[in-house]
Order: C-alpha cells, then sequence, then structure tokens
C-alpha cells in the first residue's frame, strides 16, 4: 500500500547499504594518512622522490587511470539502468565494469613485474616502499571491487534487481568509485605531481 502523500518528495536517503559507506570512510580515512605520510617523507627528501617517479612510465597509469574512470561510468550506468528497470542494460553495465577492472588488474599486475624483475622492493628506497606500498594497497581494493561487481553481477543474472530494489548495485557502485577517487589522487601524487 502506497502511503505517500501526493506533492511530497521523498525523504533523502543514502544509496546502497548504509555499512558499506562506513568501511568506504574508514578506507578513505587510512588512504587519507597514507598520502598525508607519503607528501611528508617526499618533502623530507624531495630529489630521492623525483629519482623514483622519473623511473616510472606514465602511460601504463593514464591508461589504468581512464579504465577506472570509464568503470565508475560504467558501473553509474548500470544503477540508472536498474533504477529505469533495465535488467538487461544494467547486467551489460556491471559486465563492462569488471573488463575495465580485469584491464586495469593485467597492466597493473605487469607494472609490478617489471619493477620485480628490475630487482626493485620495498626496502630498495622510501620512494619505492612508498610506491609499492600504495599501489599495491590500492590493487587489493580493485580486487576487492571486482568481487563485489561480480557477485552483484551474478545476483543480477538470477534477476535479484529491478526499479524497485537495487540496493546491491548501489552499494558496488558506492565501493568501485571509491576505488577509482583513491586511484586518482594516488595517480595524481605518486606519478605527475613534481
Amino acid at each position: 500500500m502506497n502511503t505517500a502523500t501526493p506533492g511530497l518528495v521523498a525523504p533523502p536517503r543514502v544509496p546502497g547499504d548504509l555499512a558499506m559507506w562506513f568501511f568506504i570512510l574508514a578506507e578513505l580515512a587510512v588512504f587519507g594518512i597514507f598520502f598525508a605520510v607519503y607528501g611528508v617523507a617526499r618533502q623530507r627528501d624531495a630529489a630521492l622522490f623525483a629519482a623514483g617517479q622519473a623511473q616510472l612510465l606514465l602511460w601504463p597509469a593514464l591508461l589504468n587511470t581512464l579504465l577506472l574512470i570509464a568503470g565508475s561510468a560504467m558501473v553509474a550506468a548500470a544503477v540508472r539502468a536498474f533504477a529505469a528497470n533495465l535488467v538487461a542494460s544494467g547486467r551489460r553495465y556491471l559486465l563492462a565494469t569488471l573488463l575495465l577492472g580485469g584491464g586495469f588488474v593485467a597492466i597493473k599486475g605487469w607494472e609490478f613485474a617489471t619493477k620485480f624483475g628490475a630487482g626493485i622492493t620495498l626496502s630498495s628506497s622510501d620512494f619505492w616502499m612508498f610506491y609499492l606500498s600504495l599501489t599495491f594497497f590500492h590493487f587489493l581494493h580493485v580486487i576487492l571491487g571486482l568481487v563485489i561487481v561480480a557477485a552483484v553481477y551474478v545476483h543480477a543474472r538470477r534477476g535479484a534487481y529491478d526499479a524497485a530494489n537495487h540496493d546491491g548495485v548501489e552499494t558496488a557502485a558506492a565501493y568501485w568509485h571509491m576505488v577509482d577517487l583513491v586511484w586518482v589522487v594516488l595517480f595524481a601524487l605518486v606519478y605527475v605531481a613534481r
């Protein structure tokens, strides 16, 4: 039974699961602290960090940035599709998010392999310790994001989401957007800022 009064706007709500938002805020706080410590260390030894940055390839990181931004656009499109009861389109957008995220994982994995193959480890220098720690920590978050989106995709294929019920899609989208946001900041700090 619809008890809404005509002409009244529904109260604002947090999209997705509130517990995920608390998790996202906690993760953003951890990354924020990590970024702040990176900034202090970089300020203390700018030459070392500049030398490390000069050894990084910009194109893989830029391509990964584009992949994650495109993934965010796809997961946002999935939310809109399910909200409009365009279930088949929503599933396709979720699948596109998975493919784009998989591309990120493949490129980042290649990047890690080239660094380790060149003998670079956490103990090589403060720059490499931060680079490997930050990017691997983020890498793990991308993998978790892929697991979440994959679970939502499986549920979507089983018909779990429609216009009336798509909180799971909103929850996955919120997490994916956090992963994307953190990467954009990481990309700017580690790869671009001099």
